[in-house]
């Protein structure tokens, strides 16, 4: 079987993490290898630049274009070898992140990050997309209640996650074909059902 590519994406606190590592415990066991890494990161110099994003002010526009740089690394020396390989990919984020943080949520223009997604990854996009919906509200509670210590976007207010939601939804009707979107007020277990039904049907059918 050829190599496929996994993305998670939603608010923090929306249970990701959780999945994520039950999602690559359920690749393997099929005898499948399978890579785990994350955005803006999974490289030694994307991680470098994640710790830029998150923690320096920036320009909006600024802003945007590190996260890109950060995942022309990560496509050029994680993912791109590893789908050729044969290697199964799952990551935490990829550019719908940047379509809901950056134009949803900061407002830079969709024309700018279509640019970008054209001249970063014309050819590849996920075969499959978890988006784990949440209030924002909710999600900042989790948040709140499980770290000491937060980004400059975890500090962000209440009307910024819900610009960053409305566009994860948005860009979830946008691609349909690849978006499967989860209620992530239910229980872990529930997610985790529904998400391995998605998987086995989707891939192993």
């Amino acid at each position: 079987m050829s190599g496929r590519f996994i993305t998670f994406e939603g608010i923090d606190g929306a249970g990701k993490s959780t999945q994520i590592a039950a999602a690559v415990a359920w690749i393997a066991a099929k005898g499948l290898q399978v890579v785990q890494t994350r955005e803006p990161g999974g490289t030694p110099l994307a991680e470098k630049l994640r710790e830029l994003a998150l923690h320096d002010a920036m320009h909006l526009e600024t802003e945007a274009l590190v996260m890109f740089a950060a995942r022309r690394e990560h496509l050029a020396v994680k993912i791109e070898p590893a789908l050729a390989a044969g290697q199964w990919v799952v990551s935490d984020r990829f550019s719908d992140a940047t379509y809901a943080y950056q134009v949803g949520g900061r407002g830079l223009p969709a024309a700018k990050f279509e640019t970008l997604e054209a001249w970063v990854h014309p050819k590849r996009q996920p075969d499959l997309t978890f988006l784990f919906d949440l209030a924002p509200e909710i999600a900042a509670a989790r948040v709140a209640a499980n770290r000491s210590e937060s980004d400059r976007f975890e500090r962000e207010q209440a009307d910024f996650f819900g610009r960053v939601r409305n566009a994860y939804l948005e860009r979830a009707r946008q691609c349909a074909s690849r978006f499967h979107v989860l209620d992530a007020t239910r229980s872990p277990e529930a997610i985790y059902d529904e998400m391995l039904k998605v998987l086995a049907e989707r891939f192993f059918t």
